[in-house]
């Protein structure tokens, strides 16, 4: 009884051990989206916020090439959460997803989600742009290319205007103004009777300039003064803030009960009374305005300094309020742990890195094999040679042409040259005579050791090519290998609109890897050439020493007089 009660207790511990990744089991992989709760000044509901998804910290090669399978699940592993894709490219491993949050708060370590995928029987996406509108809100336009004047609102506003679009916005597309205004109708839903919140992501092409940001007649407006921002409201008119040339920088407004506010950055820069507010005009977008604007958004509601500073915070490029972990491409554990930065390297390789990395690989291999190879010769070499030497030097004239006698110097050079002198020596020896060699026979005697001299050295250099061709070749191979990969992630990042440190990050590193492995077959082979070379120049030195010596004492000893 006891035991059967144990072994209750065990399997109720493990339970939530196991309901981990258990939403659904169709989806075979998920990632954990980590909140950080310091950027939040003020609990908030229904918050919605942009994750973004690249080969850093997303495993894009099991994912569906629509992003299909993708859901949004908070961290009881039950609830669904709306979301919408704004853009998803698989190809070049980017996603920009809006998530409505239920809450957020403040001090809240433990705060998460988690993305799921992994499901190619999902072929329908659940993206929905109106889901991830907060309550209040009049007007969304994300300036999405495919709906580029459309408002993703339940208001369903429709925009005018000659307007372009940027593919590198801040998130997604954005809108480009080249001075025409983007016009809105006017719609009775605009109303300030409860408040009135409008906000916007822009980026002046250049500053100073003079231009609307956003126009209802004399009733109310927006404008850039110079560098300045400038809110006029009936007949009162407040101003603060300095913008920035070719910067995202995020901008709101604020009415309510007879006072407005100004904020640039999520910062309050300005606030003053105003008088009752006319919103019965059409809404003019950018008149006389030269840059880019993106998630222009109006509320009928003024919104709280928190939940500006919120937005502002969130979902800026650099943005530390989301992190993704736990994900197959590598990035950390289930828990947040340490990032795997090689996987991430690996994982983010372009074709051509690998491809040269892979012939580095192969360089490297070969650089290895001529290394060991001829520290093995060399160092047989020098023990064989001693011990001949030595012999050598003890000889005498009764045995200085008899040391082939019983020789075992398989790896000498030395002996080598001698059993070629020697060879030559007994081609003028005549079995009936005495031996005496002439000065034409030594110098003929020589030269033909002088030649296995040459075939010796040439021996022992042999492959020392391949060191030298991996200490020059691999620095450039590996260099051509970082500056295609740079090249190519550049242009993926300006084919999908994305153009966030963390996006562009991932794929410069992965192409510095090939760097790093040219550098990696140089260095060593750089070592061991100059290492082997020493030690053959002192071979080769000892042969000329041997050569010299030897042919001195046979013409001392058998030279004829």
């Amino acid at each position: 009884m006891k035991r059967l009660f144990l072994t209750l207790v065990i399997v109720c511990g493990l339970l939530p051990l196991t309901s981990v990744a258990e939403w659904n089991k169709d989806w075979t992989k998920h990632a954990k989206v980590s909140i950080n709760s310091q950027s939040v000044t003020e609990a908030a509901s229904q918050v919605p916020v942009v994750v973004r998804l690249h080969s850093g910290n997303f495993d894009f090669a099991s994912v569906n090439v629509d992003g299909s399978d993708l859901r949004f699940v908070a961290a009881d592993d039950k609830t669904e959460l709306k979301y919408y894709i704004e853009k998803f490219d698989a190809v070049n491993e980017l996603a920009i997803i809006w998530v409505m949050l239920p809450s957020i708060k403040p001090a809240d370590k433990d705060a998460y989600f988690n993305v799921y995928y992994g499901n190619e029987k999902a072929t329908a996406s659940t993206s929905d742009a109106k889901a991830i509108n907060a309550a209040g809100t009049l007007a969304s336009f994300h300036f999405a290319e495919a709906s580029l004047l459309q408002d993703s609102s339940a208001t369903g506003l429709q925009a005018s205007g000659a307007i372009t679009v940027q593919k590198a916005g801040l998130i997604g597309e954005s809108a480009v103004f080249s001075g025409q205004p983007l016009v809105i109708a006017a719609n009775p839903a605009i109303t300030a009777s409860a408040g009135y919140t409008w906000s916007a992501w822009i980026k002046p092409a250049t500053l100073p300039q003079t231009a609307n940001l956003y126009n209802q007649g004399d009733a109310l407006s927006l404008s850039i003064d110079a560098q300045k921002l400038t809110l006029k409201i009936g007949g009162a008119t407040i101003a603060g803030g300095e913008l920035k040339p070719a910067v995202w920088q995020h901008i709101a407004f604020t009415v309510n009960a007879g006072n407005a506010s100004l904020y640039l950055d999520g910062a309050q820069v300005a606030t003053g009374a105003i008088q009752a507010l006319d919103m019965s005009k059409e809404i003019k977008i950018g008149e006389g305005f030269t840059g880019e604007l993106d998630e222009m958004q109006m509320a009928s509601a003024a919104k709280t300094a928190g939940a500006i500073k919120l937005a502002a915070s969130s979902q800026g490029v650099e943005s530390a309020l989301l992190k993704v972990s736990g994900s197959d491409a590598g990035e950390g554990d289930e828990e947040g742990g340490e990032p795997n930065y090689l996987s991430i390297l690996i994982n983010s390789l372009t074709i051509d890195a690998k491809v040269v990395i892979g012939i580095l690989g192969v360089m490297f291999a070969i650089s290895v094999w001529v290394m060991w190879s001829k520290a093995v010769l060399v160092s047989k070499t020098d023990k064989d040679n001693k011990k001949f030497l030595a012999r050598f030097q003890k000889a005498d004239s009764s045995d200085l042409l008899s040391l082939d006698k019983g020789a075992n110097y398989p790896n000498s050079t030395l002996y080598r040259l001698y059993s070629a002198g020697l060879r030559e020596i007994k081609k003028r020896q005549h079995p009936e005579q005495q031996l005496a060699l002439s000065g034409a026979s030594m110098d003929a005697i020589k030269a033909a050791i002088d030649a296995d001299l040459v075939r010796e050295t040439q021996k022992q250099n042999a492959g020392m090519v391949l060191l030298t061709i991996a200490i020059s070749g691999g620095p450039f191979l590996g260099l051509l290998g970082t500056v295609v990969g740079v090249m190519i992630t550049f242009a993926a990042i300006a084919a999908a609109g994305d153009v966030n440190v963390n996006a562009i990050a991932p794929g410069i590193a992965a192409a510095l890897l090939a760097t790093v492995a040219g550098l990696g077959v140089a260095i060593p082979a750089l070592f061991g050439y100059n290492y082997l070379a020493s030690r053959i120049k002192n071979i080769t030195i000892a042969m000329q020493i041997f050569v010299d010596e030897f042919v001195t004492r046979s013409a001392e000893l058998y030279g004829k007089e």
